[in-house]
This record gives C-alpha cells, structure tokens and sequence, in this order.
C-alpha cells in the first residue's frame, strides 16, 4: 500500500514537472480544459431544449383541457346554473333571515361570575392560615363532638396540593362573603388512626384504612370559629347556616361535601380524583 501511494505520488509529481516546465504540457492540459468545457455546455443545452419541448406539450395539454372544460360549460350551461343556485342560495337566505347570532333554544347564562373561582383557575396560590393553638381543640365541648381530634392532624403540606388550593378558597369565600371564620379539624390521616376511629363506632365513621379519602391527602374536617372558639355541632343554628354555605361553596369548587350523605357529615369535603382509591 505504501509503495502504491509513493508511486502514484511520483507519477503526480512528473505530470505537474512536465505542465509547468513545458509548453507543449500546458498546451494539452488547456486543450483537455477546453474541450470538457465545450461538452458540458452541450450537454446542459440539451437538457434546456429538452424542458423547454417539455413545457410547451404541457402548455397545450392545458389549454385543450381549458378548451374542453369551456365547450362543456357552454353546452350545459342551464344545468351548471342550476346547480349553482341549489349550493348558494339556501346560506345565503339562511344569513339573510337570521336575527341572532346564537342558535335558537339555547340561552346565554346570566349567571355571576365568581371572581374568586377565576382567580383560583388561573393559578392564584393561596397561603394556609395560621395553626390555631392546641388548646382550641381540646375543650370538653369540642371532645364531645370529636373525639381524638387533639392527636389529629391540621398540617396542609400533608394534603394534596390541589385539593388544598380549593379548600382555601372556599375558607377565603367564606370568609369573604359570609363572614365565617373556618378551622380544619383534621386533613391527613394515617391508615393506624383511620381503623381507631373506626374501631369507635359507626357513629364516628365507617370507614377503615385506605377507604377514605384521608388516607390520600383528599379530604379534610372543618368547622367555624366564632369569639376564638370551635362551633362544630350543627345544632347550633348559626353553625349549621354556616355548613349549608359551606356545603355550596365547596360543590362550586368541585367537591364533595358530606352534608350530602345518608350519614351526614356536614363539615367534611373530599377531592375524588380517578385512581386514587383503592377497591
């Protein structure tokens, strides 16, 4: 391989010797230039010839077929008006004795637009209230409504972020426009608490561990706060005004209110998202 290259080295170099040093070496290679020069422009002039015969067939072509089409429309001109008229003239009657730009039996919705509920689908990220201290969920009143809610958990970053998002703003609704305060009893719960509480009874709930929706971070307990004290009974005629707004709030936010159930439970909500639960 070696000895090839240096060979085809030394033959390249004597060609270029002989080109540069001799006239006659000059002379051919020019020649050789020139001649490669005068076929290429042969050729290419064949190919422009070519395409240009191309085109003109073509030009024919389309006017024989535009010769055609116009014979056709000539011979047949009642039937083409014809048929124009039956594709045009039902919009246009259809535009000109329209009134409305709505279809008919549907009404435009005058409901009010709940500038919070927007506010919350375009992302506004609302902040979790301060913790309430311990003492306010360990009155004998509020042991009697719920029991364990001492050991429960109230932390939000334990619950999902989208539910939690909509849980705040029925809290900031609520507070806005009717003038509740609200406190969360209990949002995270372990599957351990879930089968105590439910081990207390159907009175206090039915459900066992990985069937509620706790165990997710989807659901939380709340109730109002009114002179710095937890009103959870619905007894209370204000309290159970209050659950009633709540429970409307909370379904305009897309959840699930237990006031609704055969077993009430006015003052919980829930997120049911699809895969979540277990069967």
């Amino acid at each position: 391989m070696l000895i090839l290259a240096i060979a085809l080295y030394f033959v390249l170099a004597c060609l270029i010797s002989w080109m540069v040093l001799f006239p006659a070496g000059r002379e051919f290679v020019l020649n050789a230039l020139a001649g490669a020069s005068q076929r290429l422009q042969q050729r290419v002039g064949r190919i422009a010839q070519r395409r240009q015969q191309e085109a003109s067939a073509l030009g024919r072509s389309g006017r024989a077929s535009a010769g055609e089409v116009g014979a056709f429309l000539r011979q047949h001109y009642v039937l083409c008006l014809g048929g124009t008229a039956l594709i045009c003239i039902p919009p246009l009657l259809a535009l000109l004795m329209s009134t409305k730009n709505t279809l008919s039996g549907f009404e435009t919705s005058t409901r009010e637009v709940n500038t919070q509920v927007a506010d919350l689908l375009q992302g506004e990220q609302l902040v979790p209230p301060p913790p309430l201290p311990p003492l306010v969920f360990a009155s004998a009143e509020v042991a009697q409504e719920r029991p364990m809610l001492v050991s429960a958990s109230r932390d939000w970053a334990l619950m999902d972020a989208a539910y939690a998002q909509r849980l705040l703003m029925a809290f900031k609704i609520m507070k806005e426009k009717h003038g509740y305060d609200m406190a969360i009893l209990e949002g995270y719960r372990s599957p351990e608490r879930q089968n105590a509480l439910a081990a207390m009874g159907p009175n206090v709930t039915n459900a066992a561990a990985f069937q509620s929706w706790h165990q997710y971070g989807l659901a939380a307990d709340c109730a109002f706060l009114r002179d710095g004290k937890l009103v959870i009974s619905e007894k209370d005629p204000w309290a159970m005004r209050g659950y009633q707004l709540y429970g409307e709030v909370a379904e305009s936010l897309g959840l699930t209110w237990g006031g609704r159930w055969k077993m009430m439970d006015f003052g919980h909500t829930e997120l049911r998202m699809p895969g979540v639960m277990r069967r």
